[in-house]
């Protein structure tokens, strides 16, 4: 790993980390970081490991062969200028949008069947089915960019100066439903640089044992 990767692991760490003056976890999240705490639906939520050293991962993630096309595994890099991220990054930007930072929006892409099985706490879902840019409804596409993703609607030309940083999660690596999103999104224009993928998505975050959420009713 390069210097300035481990410099900017450190400092994401560092920005996660609360004062505490001991761990009664035996599992965490990283060395320095046993939990970190965020707002779901108004109420306060711990994202944590689960501390069973037995725990195995959930049933609707254990497979490992999904039919390919359509559950075909992702490339590790979406679309150019896109950055792909892991558990700690998304962690971070979930804090940081829980701690009051309007200009973050941390999205899961699943359909609502998916999303009841479970999801990440303070993430957003947005259907990727309604944000599919050329077969959603337009007018329900319109209404998610400018009323959740910051984006203006200008004499019919999209404006993206305040267009929010998009953090997008959907299955796995074998799930096309974020990267759809993400690929449509790039095609009217919003800027590469202000979306982030979790490939890893609910896959890894399950074989982690993070803290999942459902969503409220």
């Amino acid at each position: 790993m390069k210097m300035s990767q481990l410099l900017s692991v450190s400092a994401l760490l560092a920005a996660l980390v609360t004062p505490f003056t001991a761990s009664a976890l035996d599992v965490n999240i990283a060395a320095d970081l046993p939990s970190v705490d965020v707002m779901n639906n108004g109420q306060k939520v711990t994202i944590q490991r689960n501390q069973d050293a037995n725990n195995t991962v959930n049933p609707d993630f254990a497979k490992t062969s999904r039919k390919c096309p359509p559950f075909c595994i992702q490339p590790g890099q979406i679309a150019l200028g896109v950055e792909t991220i892991g558990e700690l990054e998304i962690i971070h930007y979930l804090k940081k949008m829980s701690d009051g930072d309007a200009s973050i929006i941390v999205v899961d892409s699943r359909t609502p069947d998916w999303v009841e099985k479970g999801t990440i706490a303070g993430a957003v879902n947005i259907p990727w089915d309604k944000l599919n840019i050329g077969k959603s409804d337009p007018i329900t596409v319109q209404d998610i960019l400018e009323k959740q993703l910051g984006v203006k609607n200008q004499d019919g030309f999209y404006m993206f100066d305040n267009a929010k940083t998009v953090v997008m999660f959907c299955n796995g690596p074998w799930c096309g439903q974020s990267p759809t999103n993400i690929k449509g999104l790039l095609k009217i224009g919003y800027p590469a640089n202000k979306i982030k993928w979790y490939r890893g998505g609910m896959q890894d975050w399950e074989i982690l044992g993070l803290s999942t959420v459902k969503p409220a009713k």
